[in-house]
């Protein structure tokens, strides 16, 4: 049991370098840009707020923890703004890889619940998906 709780908090530990990912959009009042980890909670927020909206039923609680996971491979791949024009296949190899690494620091039963979490938001093909995106 102890080596699965070591396992868990060195993920939450490299989880915590996403307060140090600075991104390309600003706060809502202008003062300066957000950081990966405020963005992925903000949204998780929206997402929880605004589900009663979604063009289909979805799963909130589900969506949620796609929005949680979903920027962890910024710790390592940097943020890709929307409207930024890096190269496709170059950043989803840093994804990739990405999500390889840090993922792969949890228990194996972890790791894989989250990057299947991880990956089902990257495809954006489910009901829950698309409203996450």
């Amino acid at each position: 049991m102890t080596d699965r709780i070591t396992q868990q908090l060195a993920f939450l530990s490299e989880a915590d370098k996403l307060k140090s990912v600075i991104r390309g959009t600003q706060l809502h009042d202008g003062s300066r840009h957000e950081n990966s980890g405020e963005h992925s909670w903000h949204i998780a927020l929206y997402a929880l707020t605004m589900a009663e909206h979604a063009s289909r039923p979805v799963n909130v609680g589900r969506v949620i923890q796609m929005l949680l996971l979903h920027d962890i491979v910024e710790i390592d791949a940097g943020d890709a703004p929307i409207h930024g024009s890096p190269d496709p296949a170059l950043q989803a190899a840093k994804e990739q890889a990405a999500a390889d690494r840090i993922f792969g620091l949890l228990p194996a039963d972890q790791r894989d619940a989250f990057r299947a979490i991880w990956e089902e938001f990257e495809a954006a093909e489910t009901d829950d998906a698309i409203f996450a995106k």
